[in-house]
């Protein structure tokens, strides 16, 4: 078997070459959905408007 080559490689290289190119993009994708920065829903929201003094964190509608 000649597997030096793309073009002339058998069929058991090139299922070889998508299982390992599907595993390296799943890693990946797994690694980037993990380096995600978390959503912080417990911080207040603060709306500053010019002209306005700053609401209370109390007086803020939940966002939804």
């Amino acid at each position: 078997m000649n597997n030096t080559s793309f073009f002339t490689a058998d069929r058991a290289t090139h299922l070889k070459i998508v299982v390992v190119s599907l595993i390296a993009s799943v890693l990946v994708l797994i690694a980037g959905i993990s380096a995600r920065p978390q959503a912080d829903t417990g911080a207040p929201v603060q709306i500053v408007k010019a002209g306005h003094t700053l609401l209370a964190a109390r007086d803020i509608p939940a966002i939804r």
